[in-house]
Order: structure tokens, then sequence, then C-alpha cells
């Protein structure tokens, strides 16, 4: 079957399937996006190697000539349509500028990330004809730079909580609220914005608006620069809107979904994040690549010893995953698709959390020379930590990854218990409905020799056979965390993270069998014997994950112990001991 644009192959997981003809063959970037990103690329190289990333960290700001110099290089107009003054940028072209980016310095490839993957995207997936040629061609050359405004003080991962609120007034919105930790906050002239424009009532939350707020407006301003621990560079601010009145014309989408908006703009926000984590890894490991060659202990370079070849090994098959699942999502969106925010999302949590092992892994094959502020390490450390909890903390996307995948099964077992009571009066009409039940329930019980993957390539036929067992098992433990807690599983968040573990390992996987299938399909076996070890060492590490997270599935695990001990430390207030008593 061709790619279906409207099937999810993260959520097909959940329920059993495998949408091979979504992953297979892995994408590669049209010839004609590749020669335009290439030169953007060189250009990126060559500027960058004469900015002091350090002391751009040391004074914690962006100069006004180096926001000058990105817009002259046309990188605020990298995703804005060729019709408005961009380079018109694919999602997969994005991903691999950004990737480039990071790999350079972190401040500016946030400030360039906020700006295009989250500042004006909603303008470009929800905006008018009218509001795209009012704004994209000034936002194209960085004139006006862009910013997301959705976080408040009382409002993190919680967006319906939010306290910014519109009135409506003849032809303007009255906009007042605080916006909270804005990346590009104080150097933006456009900002996408949140805001109730129903109250709250006992029963539901009030409506959520998006709005294209300008500067010029009057009644918006920005508080001190944030001092944060990484991306120091980067400017970060409190936003206030004080009466601000915006044309009916700004509302961005229909009035009342911005919850959508902001869902939207996220998810493909992800993407260019998932790319930046692959340039940061690929900068690392060059790093700890030279390190270990030049440093020699005992008689030989460290490079030499078992240990460090692990760290090096397993950030280099970290970061062939990481960048399987980048452009897999990224070519996703480029061909259509229209479902693809597990994917995103699991692309998020699985690079942010690789970009972070890398930064301890460098660090510690450059031992105490790793911890002097002269190296590199520290200042990636502190960069890098941002990725885990930025456009959703990596723990709130687990429970979105896991409770989104249950949404299905969950369907299904309802439609189910419908079918078993009307099969006591009319075993008939519901025989064809149950006789695909005993169907599911004996393909997640039949070890091996399932065919839903057919294109892998031969030689990983052991991690084939795997993940179809595998995708069995997580329907399985789907269908019995859902029998077991009903409509309170959203209430057992450590079940649904395990959930969602399981799903990220099997996505993960599944994009790096399709990567290296279509690279031993190009080049020949002889010549991807690397990339097979790499495929082999991940498929290695994530089944002992999955299968450790299966068996904790079904009840074997310390969750009740450990929410004990963390209520016993609550209720105290403290930990106590009597060692010294």
């Amino acid at each position: 079957m061709p790619f279906d644009p409207n099937a999810s192959f993260g959520k097909s997981l959940f329920f059993g399937e495998i949408l091979e003809d979504q992953i297979f063959p892995y994408p590669e970037m049209p010839k004609e996006q590749a020669e335009l990103v290439a030169p953007i690329c060189e250009a990126i190289d060559k500027y960058m190697a004469g900015i002091d990333a350090r002391k751009l960290d040391r004074a914690g700001e962006m100069p006004p000539e180096l926001l000058q110099s990105l817009r002259e290089m046309g990188l605020f107009g990298l995703i804005v349509p060729e019709e408005h003054g961009g380079l018109g940028l694919s999602n997969t072209g994005y991903a691999r500028v950004m990737q480039q980016l990071a790999g350079c310095d972190g401040s500016i490839t946030v400030t360039l990330g906020a700006h295009s993957s989250i500042g004006f995207k909603g303008l470009l997936l929800f905006g008018t004809a009218e509001q795209k040629k009012k704004y994209l061609p000034k936002l194209a050359t960085g004139e006006m730079i862009a910013a997301f405004c959705l976080t408040e003080p009382g409002s993190g991962s919680d967006a319906f909580s939010i306290k910014t609120s519109a009135r409506r007034e003849g032809d303007f919105w009255v906009l007042n609220g605080q916006k909270l930790w804005i990346t590009n906050g104080g150097i933006a002239d456009f900002y996408t914005v949140f805001a109730k424009t129903s109250a709250d009532t006992p029963s539901q939350k009030g409506k959520v608006t998006a709005f294209i707020v300008t500067r010029d407006l009057g009644g918006v301003s920005s508080g001190p620069h944030e001092d944060k621990m990484g991306i120091r560079a980067s400017n970060t601010t409190s936003m206030y809107f004080d009466n601000v009145r915006v044309p009916v014309e700004n509302v961005l989408g229909e009035e009342g979904k911005g919850f959508k908006v902001a869902m939207s703009i996220l998810n493909h926000g992800r993407t260019g994040l998932g790319s930046g984590a692959v340039g940061g890894q690929r900068r690392l490991l060059q790093a700890a690549i030279a390190h270990a060659q030049e440093r020699k202990q005992f008689g030989r370079p460290i490079a030499s010893f078992g240990k460090v070849k692990e760290k090096l090994g397993r950030m280099a098959t970290n970061l062939y995953v990481s960048e399987s699942l980048c452009y897999l999502v990224s070519s996703t969106i480029d061909k259509g698709g229209q479902d693809y925010s597990v994917e995103g999302a699991v692309t998020k949590v699985f690079n942010s959390e690789a970009l972070w092992t890398a930064t301890d892994e460098a660090l510690q094959i450059a031992g105490g020379m790793g911890y002097m502020r002269e190296q590199p390490y520290e200042q990636a450390m502190r960069d890098a930590r941002i990725n885990r909890i930025f456009e959703g903390t990596n723990e709130i996307l687990r429970l979105y990854i896991g409770l989104t995948g249950l949404q299905k099964p969950g369907d299904y077992l309802k439609g189910l218990g419908k079918e078993l009571t009307n099969a006591l009066t009319d075993p008939i009409k519901s025989f064809g409905y149950l006789r695909e039940y005993a169907v599911r329930k004996a393909r997640q019980t039949v070890p091996y020799g399932r065919t839903q993957i057919t294109k892998a390539h031969e030689s990983m036929r052991e991690q084939v056979a795997y993940v179809e067992d595998a995708v069995q098992g997580l329907a399985a433990l789907c269908e019995t965390v859902l029998r077991r807690h009903g409509r309170e599983v959203v209430e057992k968040q450590l079940a649904v993270s395990r959930i969602a573990d399981v799903a990220i390992d099997l996505l993960a996987l599944c994009a790096t069998i399709a990567r290296t299938t279509r690279l031993i399909e190009t080049r020949g076996l002889e010549k991807c014997t690397n990339e097979l070890n790499m495929t082999f060492a991940f498929y290695s590490d994530a089944r002992h994950r999955i299968r450790a997270n299966l068996r904790a599935g079904t009840g074997r695990n310390n969750d009740e112990e450990i929410k004990s001990v963390a209520e016993h430390v609550l209720a105290a207030g403290k930990y106590e001991n009597d060692v010294l008593k």
C-alpha cells in the first residue's frame, strides 16, 4: 500500500499494527532541496568559525551586530515561502540547517529556532492570505523577529490554566496578561499570543484563542533578560500585555480554537528541536573523538581502551538513531502527513535525552580537564539541559505519547464490550467483530513468524522478528492496563510512562531499520557494515529496556514502594534517619 497521509505509524504500534508503508522506503532529501541546503550549511560553518561562543555565554546577551549578520545571511527566512521573500525550505531542509547551527552554538540556534519553529509557525499553518502577505516578508528578512507566548507564571504544562484574557470590544480584542520565559521576548516585534476569550466555569475551562500581536500596537512590554543556566545569550524575558487593542483580523485560526493552534505549532516545533539535538550530539562526539585520540595514559591513547570505546560507540549509535527519527518525521510532514504528533514527541524525547547522555559522556572522556571552564563541555552541558524541558517536558510528553497511544485500544475495547452484550441476543450479528478480536488475541500470543514487516533487508531478520513480537507485547500491555484501570488510567502515570518508553524504543528501532535498509539498497551490504553494527547495537540495548518495561507492566515493579517512600518524605518534609542517634 502507498503512504497514507492520514495514518500514524507511531499510534498504530499500540494497537499491534506495523504500517510499514509509512516508513519504507526511508526518505531521502530531494536533490534540488539538498542543493539549496548545502551552501547554507557551508556559509554557517564559515561564519560561525569566527564567533566566540564562550564570549557570548559569558556576556549573556546577543549583540545587535550578530543579529544583523544572521539577517543578512537569510537565516530568519528559512521556512518562509519564496513568494513572501524567504528561502522556502522544506521541513527536511530546515531540519538539516538547524542541525548545522546546533553544531556551532546553542544560543544562536535557539534564537533562530524560536523565531521559525514556533514564533511564526502558527502564521504559516493557520494564517489567512492577508495575514501572510502582511507579516511574512518582514519575518523573512528579520526586520520582525518572532516569539511564541504560551507559558505563564501559573501555567506551564497545563496550557488550559492560562490567565491571560481577551475581551471583544467592537472591531478589537482587548488583551491583558503576563507570559513567562519567552524566548526572543525582548527583541521580538511579532508575538503569537494565547489568551482566554471566555471565562472558566465550575465544569469547564474557558476557550483559548490565538492572536497575532505586534509591538507597535501599544501596551506591549518585556521584562529584563533572564539570567539562565545555559543558552545564556538567547534573549529570554517575561512579556506584559496591558490593554493591548488587537484588531479582530489578527485572530489566528478560529476563535476558541487556540489550543489546537498551540499543539499544532509545538508538534512542528519539536522536529526543529530534535534536529538541533542531532547537531549537538555530532559536535560532542567529534570533540570526544579528538580528545580520546590525543590523550595518552599508560603509554597509549585512551581511545584504545575498551571503556572509552564503549562510550564513543554508544554516542555514535544514539546519534545514528536520532538522525533516523528526525528525518523520518520531517519527511512525513513534507509528504503531507497529517498525524505525526506521537512521532514528533518521540523524536523530541529520544533526541534530547541522547544529547544529554552525549554531553555527560563527552565530559567523562575528557576527565578532569572536561570539568574546567576553558573546555567546551561545561557550557555544552548547561546549554543541553534545557532541551528536556522546553516545548513540553519529557515527563509530560511521555504521558502524552502513552495516553494518545491508548486511545485506539481503549475505543476498541469499548466497542468489544458492546458487541459482547449484543452477542447474548444476536450472536450472528456480532460474529465478525468477535472473530476479529479472537484473531488479534491469537496474533499477540503466537511468537515470531509474523510478517508485518516485509521490506526490511534480510540481514536484519532477527531484529525484524523481535520488533513484530514486541509490538504485540505492547498491544497486550495496553489492553491489560486498560482493563485493570479503565478511566483511571489517566492517573496511573508510572504505568503510562512505561508504555510510552516501550513505544519510544520500538519507533526508534523501526526508523533505524528502515534507514539502514535504504542505505544497504543504495550502497550495497558490504559498504554498510558500520550502519548495521549501529543498528544491531541499538537493537540489543533497546531489547533489554523493552523486555524490562513489558515485564514491569504486568505488575512486577516497585511503583507502590517508590510512591510510598515519596509520600513519607513529603509528610515529614525531609529525609529522616537514625544513623547518628
